[in-house]
């Protein structure tokens, strides 16, 4: 059994054990969260797609970690204007492992 959800403004396709790193959640590590923005729920040969959500469905996760992304480094140049500009920046991430799926 399956599902796709959506948080941080992506969609994730996750089932029972996966773990996955999305963009920040308020939740301690080791606390329970319950995602319920569920686009589409697939298993035992049925399939339910939401318009756009679907009804009294929530997937259930566990905080791993609370946790911050590698750095990408943003340069911006002018060629004939002397300008040069660099900054970095870290995204905070939150490390969920799903523990069910409710359909």
């Amino acid at each position: 059994m399956f599902a796709v959800i959506r948080t941080g403004g992506k969609q994730y396709k996750v089932a029972a054990g996966d773990v996955i790193r999305v963009e920040k959640l308020a939740g301690e590590e080791g606390s329970s969260l319950t995602l319920d923005e569920v686009l589409m729920v697939s298993g035992e040969g049925s399939t339910t797609v939401g318009s756009p959500l679907v009804a009294n469905a929530a997937v259930t996760a566990e905080v791993v970690a609370q946790t911050r992304d590698d750095k990408i480094i943003i340069f911006k140049k002018k060629r004939r204007q002397n300008y040069r500009r660099k900054n970095g920046h870290r995204q905070h991430l939150t490390v969920l492992r799903i523990t069910g799926i409710q359909a």
